[in-house]
């Protein structure tokens, strides 16, 4: 063979490899750290999901665990505030828009920032200031207290903890079951699940009792779109759309998670995946990683 024949040879198979290596891009075998987001503002209770609002580059983490009760003038409204941050992680502000949070989400349908509370599936639903709600930005980014009913009680998200999140490409929702590999596929405008997705926790080598009670993100990376945390052995979970398994990505060996993490301190914006540190400063700390080589 000549040497032209040769460097041509080696050129086609490194752009082979390089093409495989595109088309079989994959978990994270250890995640990487992109963001860490220091809680300056103490919670007024629970630390529980993160939204990112690209618009004004900032993330949103909202804090739920205070059922709303009468205020001044008899209405019921929740003490759990929403903090803001920047996209380097500096605290801007909190408000206190009077919802028992339990998943935050920006919904680039409606290019709005939402909330689904506590007891959306239950029968206090019923009661205000229960349900999805869309959350008010000024022009500048600030958020106020003011809020928009988007829907009340609706039993297809079944538990009352769950910790819904929102795949805007066919605008539906994940809701995971407690102690349960299920998750409820649901749209707003149906009472009942639209479908329901069996995680194969036996091949992931998981129990129901390893991993968040409540939170799968949904990634909307294909092939790998939903994600959870495993708690008692430090990694993000990660199945495909249909319940299957496809891989692990390893947190930081450091990393002292808690009970607590079963319940609370999740969630999935801006392609990376959320886990609380409590122990790390004073009032806690957001890790964001990186978990795929699809997440951009």
């Amino acid at each position: 063979m000549n040497s032209n024949r040769r460097i041509f040879v080696i050129w086609a198979a490194a752009l082979l490899s390089a093409g495989s290596f595109s088309a079989n891009a994959q978990v994270l075998p250890e995640a990487v750290s992109e963001l860490r987001i220091p809680l300056v503002a103490k919670p007024t209770s629970r630390p529980m999901t993160v939204a990112y609002v690209p618009d004004y580059s900032r993330y949103f983490i909202a804090d739920g665990g205070l059922a709303p009760m009468p205020d001044g003038f008899g209405i019921p409204m929740s003490r759990s505030e929403v903090h803001v941050y920047s996209e380097k992680g500096e605290y801007l502000q909190s408000a206190k828009p009077g919802l028992d949070n339990r998943s935050i989400y920006f919904n680039r349908n409606t290019d709005r920032l939402e909330s689904i509370t506590y007891n959306i599936s239950s029968g206090a639903g019923f009661t205000p200031n229960t349900g999805v709600f869309g959350l008010k930005l000024d022009e500048g980014g600030k958020l106020s207290e003011q809020t928009d009913e988007i829907q009340g009680h609706n039993p297809a998200f079944g538990g009352a903890a769950t910790m819904p999140t929102y795949d805007a490409a066919t605008n539906s929702y994940y809701a995971k079951q407690e102690r349960s590999n299920k998750v409820l596929v649901v749209k707003l405008d149906s009472r009942t699940p639209v479908g329901e997705i069996a995680l194969d926790f036996a091949a992931a080598g998981v129990l129901p009792d390893d991993l968040s009670e409540h939170f799968v993100a949904y990634t909307d990376i294909p092939g790998e779109e939903l994600a959870l945390l495993d708690v008692d052995h430090k990694a993000v979970v990660v199945f495909d759309i249909k319940g299957k398994f496809v891989g692990k990505s390893a947190l930081p060996a450091g990393m002292k998670l808690r009970a607590n993490n079963h319940y609370n301190g999740l969630g999935y914006a801006n392609n990376l995946f959320f886990v609380y540190h409590e122990p790390e400063g004073e009032f806690g700390t957001y890790h964001g990683f990186r978990i795929s080589d699809k997440a951009r």
